[in-house]
């Protein structure tokens, strides 16, 4: 972290500071403001202002001792602002009163500590609920939270959706503007309400680490704080709803996946594909804790729910202590039975790389070379990425060249790219080479 002195011969630091911060403390300011102003819009104009206010004095006094928690304080100080004037305009000083002290906790000053204001006492998870309310169509409901909880920006949904970035921005639109005339309370639903928002919350939580641990634009291979969230909400909902097999299902993806994450990078961010990757630093706790949640998942009867079988895929990998030992047949059946439950062409390029693991590399090479019409798949840099490697271990190097190239030329996340144009030089060299 940058200390003040520094800040204030380095005001480019103290920018690229804020905004690493800013990634990561948005959502919970969201959060804050969006239930003390019962409003989404204004919580997002409200948050911009408290980060205008950061880029204007930081630079200036010098990065705070506690930056988190400066965001925290000047978010809470714009909604209370937000909710004088509205009542003033309103003359409604009494309704402002009842305001103050439905919302008391919040407004005791920059000392007073955050503290749970109901039984769940989490904010992003209220917040997760309401975005998630049945009014709004499934995909509005998914699209809207990625941008609220997750912190992504339409072009990132756009590619976790694959599609068009206007589709996603009006979508978007629509769903705060519905939410807004229905007057949804921002509150966590009663039990017997949660069944109904499930499906989209659990698939928001699941996108939402996908983006942590697979970047799709961006400087960095991976956003581990967006893996940290979707793992924290995800023991949450467990204890919220210890009867529900999928819940379990997707905690076990997520910790057997996250127990990766310390081996998936080099000291300076270069990253480390799974076969090269050292297995000694996955995190065996984390291994244990994910097998016990998938256990519990099938327990109640979901082994062949869509998130129970991708973790029982992630399973086979934690389970191989080194990578010749990976039990690649297993893994393809399973994506067979995934492709069941959730056809997907992204699935199916899975299924492909098992295969080729398994059967050789011209076995799954048939079945990405089937997939090249997709629609879906049609600017999906991993499709060409896949089939550059496949080529390169048929010898076909100049056209595995060519692939990685052109998948290089579709991602948006300068690692990958960086790895993918790396590999293009490689086959390159291979060609030229006696």
């Amino acid at each position: 972290m940058i200390d003040a002195m520094t800040a204030h011969t380095h005001p480019d630091a103290i920018h690229r500071a804020l905004d690493t911060l800013w990634r990561m403390e948005s959502p919970r300011l969201l959060a804050r403001i969006a239930r003390m102003t019962g409003n989404i819009d204004t919580a997002e104009e409200l948050a911009q202002d408290v980060l205008l206010g950061a880029l204007e004095r930081w630079p200036r006094d010098g990065l705070p001792d506690n930056p988190a928690a400066w965001l925290m304080t000047a978010a809470k100080h714009r909604a209370i602002d937000h909710l004088r004037q509205r009542a003033l305009h309103a003359r409604k000083q009494d309704e402002f009163g009842k305001e103050l002290e439905l919302h008391g906790a919040d407004m005791q000053g920059d000392e007073a500590p955050d503290k749970a204001d109901d039984d769940i006492g989490d904010d992003l998870l209220r917040l997760l609920f309401v975005a998630c309310h049945p009014v709004l169509p499934m995909e509005s409901r998914v699209a809207l939270t990625l941008r609220l909880l997750g912190g992504l920006s339409t072009p990132e949904i756009a590619r976790a959706f694959l599609q068009a970035e206007p589709t996603v921005a009006q979508r978007i639109v629509r769903a705060k503007r519905t939410l807004s005339k229905a007057a949804v309370a921002f509150e966590v639903p009663r039990k017997a309400e949660l069944p109904e928002r499930l499906d989209a919350v659990l698939e928001v939580l699941y996108l939402v680490f996908n983006e942590g641990y697979a970047a799709t634009a961006g400087e960095d291979w991976m956003r581990p704080a967006l893996c940290e969230e979707a793992l924290r909400l995800g023991r949450v909902l467990v204890g919220l709803l210890p009867n529900q097999a999928e819940v379990f299902g997707l905690l076990a993806l997520m910790e057997l996946q996250a127990s990766r994450i310390p081996a998936r990078t080099e000291v300076d961010g270069t990253p480390i594909l799974l076969p090269e990757q050292n297995r000694a630093r996955w995190d065996r706790l984390q291994i244990q804790r994910g097998l016990a949640a998938l256990e519990h998942a099938q327990r109640l009867g979901g082994a062949s729910g869509a998130y129970a079988l991708q973790a029982a895929i992630a399973a086979c990998h934690a389970r191989a202590v080194q990578m010749q030992n990976t039990d690649w047949s297993r893994i393809a059946a399973l994506y067979g039975q995934l492709l069941q439950v959730m056809p997907s062409p992204v699935v199916e390029l899975n299924r492909a790389v098992a295969v080729s693991r398994a059967q050789g590399a011209a076995a799954g090479l048939v079945i990405v070379d089937a997939l090249e019409d997709a629609r879906q798949l049609r600017d999906y840099a991993p499709l060409p990425a896949v089939r550059g490697d496949l080529l390169q271990q048929l010898g076909r190097v100049d056209e595995a060249r060519e692939a990685f190239a052109l998948a290089a030329s579709l991602t948006g996340n300068a690692r990958e790219r960086a790895v993918l144009l790396a590999r293009a030089r490689a086959c390159e060299a291979s060609a030229d080479s006696p």
